[in-house]
């Protein structure tokens, strides 16, 4: 199997708007900002996104750093570098302390790059099986603080009928 090798890293710093505001103890949120990762070999490209927020509330590391970090620090010791897996792309970054989520990001998207040259589906990659596959990951939801509790009683319907079988409740503290 030919190695996997990062010839190219770009980074996109996007903002996708909510179809419905999402409010926590930190503020009320219309939109969300993230970073997207896309790594380029051998003719293909794989992605990976950054969970890291715009601010530094939920997280210390934010879209910001991510950037910072991923530019900086990351990207210069896995461009032209040959890895036999994936899986050495995370061990590869232990000098770098802490910023998980920008590691993970450019993880991510080696993940997806070597299915790609590898043409094989990402779940079989990972470690999937088929039976795995085509019963599908149970999903779930996050619902942020309603104004009621009726509306959070009638988000939660809604969640449900769309297919989420799992869902987590903010509350508003005090």
């Amino acid at each position: 199997m030919d190695p996997v090798r990062i010839e190219r890293i770009e980074l996109r710093l996007l903002r996708l708007p909510l179809v419905r505001f999402f409010e926590t103890s930190f503020g009320r949120m219309h939109d969300r900002t993230f970073l997207l990762v896309r790594v380029d070999g051998d003719g293909v490209s794989g992605l990976g996104e950054c969970v890291a927020e715009a601010n530094p509330y939920y997280s210390s590391e934010t879209t910001r750093s991510a950037w910072h970090i991923i530019a900086e620090f990351i990207a210069p010791l896995v461009l032209g570098r040959d890895f036999t897996h994936p899986r050495e792309i995370f061990p590869a970054l232990r000098r770098i302390r802490g910023h998980n989520m920008a590691k993970a990001a450019v993880e991510m998207a080696a993940w997806d790059l070597f299915a790609r040259q590898t043409e094989q589906p990402l779940w079989k990659v990972l470690g999937g099986s088929p039976e795995i596959a085509s019963a599908g990951i149970a999903s779930g939801v996050t619902i942020g603080i309603q104004d009621s509790l009726a509306q959070l009683e009638e988000r939660v319907g809604i969640e449900l009928a769309a297919g989420y079988q799992r869902i987590k409740i903010k509350i508003k503290p005090g």
